[in-house]
Order: structure tokens, then sequence, then C-alpha cells
């Protein structure tokens, strides 16, 4: 069971520690758990009395860590939740009163700080947080665990969909698993019971098509299907607004920095290019396929043309191109690259 399931489980089940501090740069979790401690930890009726909900732009660690030391009011239990407290300073001062309150906290209070980005791990509080049981980090999720994560909030939601369907919102949505978890919500309730998710439907409300994307493209180009790759990239120009560019030269920066580091390892086992490289070890078959393609010599002059085609699309050193444009040309340079000099 995963660290925040064990958390939202305790909430449930009222077992709650005096203090919780969130940090990290997912912010997908400590929302989630924040929301859980306000709709669960007191009834309604102690709410009013019992729960404080502050904002770190409008408040101190001195502040809180006061109030904290308040007793409840008509009940057992007094709930206070910090959000945004990335926005308070943590100076000494504020280091060693809450380390204070860390050692001798009051058990009538639970507070709860949600910090959205990570705490210098040198400080003596993250220490002192980190051998309390105090302090829960929150991480940013790598790109190729996020397919199976998409398949299993679609399963958690009674979401069926046809195959694929969690890589392309994976390409397209990106790492934002907020972002993600509003698409699959609206998806809910456009769905039909029974009803499944497939192409057409993520085309028509969210405006990713199943055949012409990012997804099908890179692997068009990985294979050097020129037809295909081409027909892809003309409606990806044309559709630039469900088709940044931008978004089409990180996925394929990353996709191509990944050949060469599969050439680098030639001879390691497929579970040590997985781990370095960051990927699923099932997507090893596809770099092995991509690579007889792409060199070494050849992989890395598309990585200059990705970073050529980054400045014509933003007009440095020449009139800025429209994305119709920079697809073709991107396409055509990525197919000829062992005709083609490039500067490396």
């Amino acid at each position: 069971m995963k660290e925040i399931d064990i958390i939202l489980k305790n909430i449930k089940n009222k077992e709650l520690l005096p203090v919780y501090f969130f940090q990290g740069d997912e912010s997908f979790y400590i929302d989630l758990a924040v929301k859980h401690f306000e709709q669960d930890v007191l009834e309604e009726d102690e709410k009013a009395f019992n729960q404080t909900v502050a904002y770190g732009r409008d408040t101190n660690y001195l502040e809180i860590l006061s109030l904290a030391r308040q007793y409840p009011m008509m009940g057992d239990k007094q709930l206070i939740i910090v959000k945004e407290a990335q926005d308070m300073k943590l100076n000494d001062d504020e280091s060693k009163a809450l380390d204070a309150y860390l050692q001798n906290p009051i058990p009538s209070t639970i507070l709860v700080i949600a910090h959205k980005n990570k705490l210098d791990a040198r400080k003596k509080i993250t220490k002192t947080l980190s051998k309390s049981g105090m302090l829960f980090s929150s991480e940013k999720m790598k790109d190729y665990q996020l397919p199976a994560w998409i398949q299993g909030e679609m399963t958690v939601m009674g979401i069926k969909s046809a195959p694929n369907i969690s890589h392309l919102l994976a390409e397209y949505l990106g790492n934002d698993l907020s972002r993600i978890a509003n698409e699959l919500n609206k998806l809910k309730i456009i769905l039909k019971d029974g009803a499944l998710l497939d192409g057409k439907i993520i085309e028509e409300h969210i405006g990713i098509s199943k055949d012409f994307n990012i997804f099908e493209l890179q692997k068009a180009l990985a294979t050097k299907d020129q037809a295909k790759a081409f027909s892809i990239a003309y409606y990806m120009g044309k559709n630039k607004k469900s088709n940044p560019v931008q978004m089409a030269f990180g996925a394929l920066y990353n996709f191509f920095s990944n050949i060469i580091i599969y050439h680098t390892l030639s001879g390691q086992s497929p579970q040590t290019m997985a781990s370095t490289m960051g990927v699923n070890p099932y997507a090893i078959k596809d770099y092995t396929e991509a690579a007889r393609f792409y060199p070494l010599k050849h992989a890395t002059r598309v990585i200059s043309i990705l970073r050529e085609m980054d400045l014509k699309s933003k007009g440095v050193g020449v009139r800025q191109m429209e994305d119709e444009e920079i697809y073709k040309e991107l396409v055509y340079k990525i197919i000829k690259v062992d005709e083609l000099k490039v500067k490396v």
C-alpha cells in the first residue's frame, strides 16, 4: 500500500498523528490529503469552532504554533490546516520554534502543514520531521509510470477504455496529475454506463486524436515511416491548439536522448537499460527497433535538429515560423538525418 493510501485510511479511521508536514513537487497528493483532513476529521458541527484553515502568505510559523497550543472549544480535537506553507519563512527562529513544538506537541491539536516544494534536507528541522515520522514527501511521477497510474485511476473510477488510451492521455496531458484527474472526472460524467472510452471520445472532448498525435508521430519516426510521419505532422500542424509544437520537442527530445543512452549501454541487461533511461522495461524493445534506424551518430544529430527547430519556432535568428512549417521541416530533417550535415 502506498504511503498516501495509508494516510487516507488512517484519517478515515481517526488514527491521527499530532503533526503532518507534507512537502514535495507533486501537489496532487498533498491536495488530496488536505481535502480528506478537511472533510473527514471533524464532524460538521465541530468545524465552525475547531477547524482553522490558514494560508502561508497570510501568516507565519509563530502564529500557527501559538494557535496550535490552544485547546479546542466544545470538543476533543482541533484541526489546523496551513495551505501553501512554502510562502511562509522558515528561518532559524521559526525552525527552532517548530522543532520545540515537535518535541512536545499538544495532543488535542492536529496540525497539517502543506508545503508545495521540498525542504532543505540539510536543515535540522527536516531531520527532526523525518525522525518523528511526521514528514511526508510527494514526488513527481516519472513519465514511464504515468500510463499505469492513469489506467489505475480509470479502474477505480469504473472507466473502461480501449487499448493505449492511457498512453495517449499520458503523452498529451503530461505528468500534471491534477490536470489528468480533472480530465478523467469530466470523461466519467460524459460516458454512459458501460460505455468504452475510445479515441473518438478523447478526440471529441479533450481534443486529442487517436491517430494523429505525438505518440503516433514518435512511433512513425522511430521506424522512419515517412508517409505516416508526414501525414501525422500535417494534421498536428493544422491543429496546433491540441498539438503545441513545444510539447512535441520535449517528447522527441526524451525519446532520442534515450536512443543515445541505449547505444551507450550496448550489451547491458534490459533491466539496467530501463532503469538508466527511466522507462518501463517493456519499452526497451521499441528502443531496440529505433536504434536500428538511428545509430548513435544520427541520434545525436537529431538532438541538434530539435534544438535548431526549437529556436526557429521562437523566431531566434530567423523569422518566426508557423507550427505547420515547423512540423513539416522537423519530420523531414529527422527522417533524412543520415543525409544531412548538422552541426552538433
